[in-house]
């Protein structure tokens, strides 16, 4: 699909003048609707001009009336010659020199909890070399002791339907080639919504496994003393009794 020119500008401007919700927004400009959501809140894309999309000839009035009278209805971008083509561009991604500071920390936090994504798909996500991956996971890199795993998509390197869409995928690759995955590893492939729409399930500690069929030592299988009466705890012997006994 393709997206409006200045996607985002054209995000801030949609927020700001119509009723659209997010996703609705999302999905015209290709973005995340937490990204939109983070616009209607200010933490994204704070002091950028609105760009009108009607009034560049990219977007129909009706549609946006359309959209506000249905949440599920999907707008549809006027069709630019400008733009064909513009989603099979090749290369690397570009990342803004205010973020690329933040690229090793994306990398470390890609490496540390997505360990089935390929090098190839790291680079694409985040914008960043094979080399650079290679000494991370190596833990070469020269910066290496003073790095922290930071989310990607909470830097804004990548989106979360562009991760979530690589995980996916390093899925297939994974299964297709017969590897077996424990339980954590299924998590990490699944997408957000449907890893957080899953109940935690109780597990037994690695460090206890393997202990609930542990044999009982001779002193643990020794019988179990008679069964003791509890009133016996607490008929205690009047005082009268005991000044009897004291003159006998």
């Amino acid at each position: 699909m393709n997206k409006p020119l200045m996607a985002k500008a054209t995000a801030v401007w949609l927020v700001d003048n119509t009723t659209l919700s997010f996703k609705q927004i999302g999905d015209f400009c290709g973005m995340h609707e937490l990204e939109v959501q983070g616009i209607a809140d200010g933490d994204v894309a704070a002091g950028v001009k609105g760009f009108d999309p009607v009034a560049s000839n990219q977007l129909d009035p009706k549609e946006i009336e359309k959209g506000q009278k249905d949440p599920r209805y999907k707008l549809k971008l006027k069709h630019n010659p400008a733009a064909e083509g513009e989603e099979k561009r090749r290369g690397p991604r570009y990342t803004p020199l205010s973020k690329r500071q933040d690229r090793p920390n994306a990398i470390l936090w890609l490496v540390k909890f997505h360990p089935e994504l390929a090098d190839a798909q790291i680079a694409k996500l985040v914008g960043t070399t094979k080399p650079t991956i290679a000494s991370i996971r190596e833990r070469t890199h020269w910066n290496i002791q003073n790095m922290q795993p930071i989310d990607p998509v909470a830097l804004g390197l990548c989106r979360q339907s562009e991760l979530d869409a690589a995980v996916q995928k390093a899925a297939k690759r994974k299964a297709s080639e017969g590897g077996t995955m424990t339980d954590d590893e299924r998590r990490k492939l699944l997408s957000t919504e449907t890893s957080l729409a899953m109940s935690d399930e109780p597990r037994m500690p690695s460090s206890i496994a393997g202990l609930e069929n542990f044999s009982l030592t001779r002193e643990e299988e020794q019988p179990a003393p008679a069964d003791l009466d509890a009133d016996s705890f607490f008929n205690l012997p009047d005082a009268d009794d005991e000044d009897d006994e004291d003159d006998n």
